[in-house]
């Protein structure tokens, strides 16, 4: 019997073309980078063909790779909607799978899937994980989740996805009570949360318009934290203005006004191309426009950390 190629295997390939590197396949499928590495050396041998090769600037496709991702992505697409045609003639309930960039995740997410899940009981069964702003475009475009939710669209516009603005906020800078330290916005102490390490989100684009190194951010493993270790005298932290409200109102927070903060932001929502998603992500995106969810977005219950857990993908059924 010979070898033939997995949904698994295109999968990864995709991923890697798609993200640039074995880790941000192995990240956005939540395996292990010899899974992601093993896969690929599979497909490889079947094929003949290196499909990838390493470049100054990251991966880069052969010819043959360039033919294999526009057939590979169709495929795993495919794929995808098969499991949930599956799924569906089984009667099991209609999944919606949602990621969320880091400080949405924390605040947002949450609440917003519980009060959809809630207009759906039995009907929709809905799971969330954290993603970084570049790999929202690729995962929802590869089917791996349904819907996303990011400070920044979808980055790739060759990618068949739509983003669209959801609500719009105040990126602003926040210190101790006492208010602003002294010397150079450079030579402060600047504390984040994961997204403060992501040069597509807001938070990032903060960072590098005021020219801060690397060697002067603190990252933290969620934005609850980092507001925390600001309010403590460690720093000074870029925090989203509505939900840092309550710490600046008790007078544990100051606002620190420096050029090109405050920052006009939006978050986004990113689904598959109208006519490709499922009705749940319809649903769910006619949710968000809903007085509901603009109140959730505004005045959410306290921040929880969110778990560290990657995007369900449900590898396992392309095995």
């Amino acid at each position: 019997m010979g070898f033939a190629m997995t949904l698994t295997q295109l999968n990864a390939f995709v991923l890697v073309a798609r993200l640039g590197s074995v880790t941000a396949a192995a990240n956005a499928l939540g395996v292990s980078e010899s899974a992601v590495s093993q896969a690929l050396s599979a497909l490889r041998l079947h094929l003949g063909d290196q499909l990838l090769t390493r470049a100054p600037a990251g991966m880069t496709l052969t010819a043959g790779g360039s033919r294999l991702l526009a057939a590979a992505s169709q495929i795993v697409v495919l794929g995808a909607e098969a499991h949930a045609a599956v799924r569906a003639a089984q009667g099991a309930p209609e999944q919606l799978r949602v990621v969320a960039t880091s400080a949405i995740a924390e605040f947002v997410a949450g609440p917003l899937t519980d009060a959809f899940s809630r207009r759906y009981p039995g009907s929709v069964e809905v799971s969330a994980g954290v993603a970084a702003g570049r790999e929202i475009g690729v995962l929802v475009a590869n089917r791996l989740v349904d819907v996303a939710l990011s400070s920044r669209p979808a980055p790739d516009p060759a990618l068949a996805v739509v983003s669209e603005p959801i609500f719009r906020y105040r990126l602003v800078v926040v210190a101790a009570g006492q208010g602003r330290p002294r010397g150079n916005p450079r030579q402060w102490r600047w504390l984040v949360g994961p997204s403060g390490m992501d040069q597509g989100s807001d938070t990032g684009r903060l960072l590098a318009s005021l020219g801060i190194p690397e060697t002067s951010i603190g990252v933290f493993p969620n934005q609850t934290a980092a507001w925390a270790a600001a309010a403590d005298g460690a720093g000074v932290a870029p925090a989203v203005e509505h939900l840092v409200a309550p710490q600046l109102r008790r007078g544990e927070l100051s606002l620190v006004d420096l050029p090109g903060a405050p920052m006009d932001a939006c978050w986004h929502v990113t689904l598959a191309d109208r006519d490709q998603r499922s009705g749940a992500a319809s649903a769910f995106r006619r949710f968000l426009a809903t007085p509901e969810a603009m109140h959730l977005m505004r005045s959410p219950a306290a921040g929880v950390a969110p778990s560290r857990f990657r995007p369900p993908v449900y590898v396992t059924i392309w095995s």
